[in-house]
């Protein structure tokens, strides 16, 4: 069984619905969840926040997360993960943001992706560092490693 279709498997059971906030990914976390047949009587549904202004309207991110933390950084995968729980009111929700490439900064590398985690209430946050993978390989790297974050909470 794929792990997709076990963390759809394992929240059905404990009777969750799935929300998603992605930014860099695109809404791949999304398309990877619904591609599994039956994934409708668990996932509630995703915001592709890709600008500041939708991370802000949609889903509730501070203009004071933005300034004083940036898009890509933990304060702002939390309130956007917090964000999508709120407005949807799934049990497991996930956000991904992140620069993918080509570029980056000296203190916003390419390939640093953050994540926040809501599970029933807490949020858990991390940030990865892919490396520069080239934007293919590090938007994929950053929906697995989404995924694997989706399973280990569902388990």
């Amino acid at each position: 069984m794929s792990d997709v279709a076990q963390i759809l498997r394992q929240s059905r059971a404990k009777g969750w619905r799935i929300a998603t906030a992605e930014s860099c990914t695109g809404g791949m976390v999304m398309a990877a969840l619904t591609a599994v047949a039956g994934a409708s009587d668990v996932v509630e549904g995703g915001f592709i926040t890709y600008s500041n202004n939708m991370k802000i309207s949609l889903i509730g991110v501070t203009s004071e997360v933005l300034l004083e933390h940036g898009a890509v950084s933990l304060e702002a995968a939390a309130q956007m993960a917090v964000g999508a729980a709120n407005r949807t009111g799934a049990t497991l929700c996930i956000s991904v943001t992140g620069i993918a490439g080509p570029g980056g900064s000296e203190h916003k590398p390419e390939g640093r992706v953050c994540f926040g985690l809501y599970v029933a209430g807490d949020i858990r946050m991390e940030t990865v560092e892919f490396g520069a993978l080239g934007r293919d390989r590090v938007r994929q790297a950053a929906t697995d490693h989404a995924l694997s974050l989706l399973l280990a909470a569902s388990l």
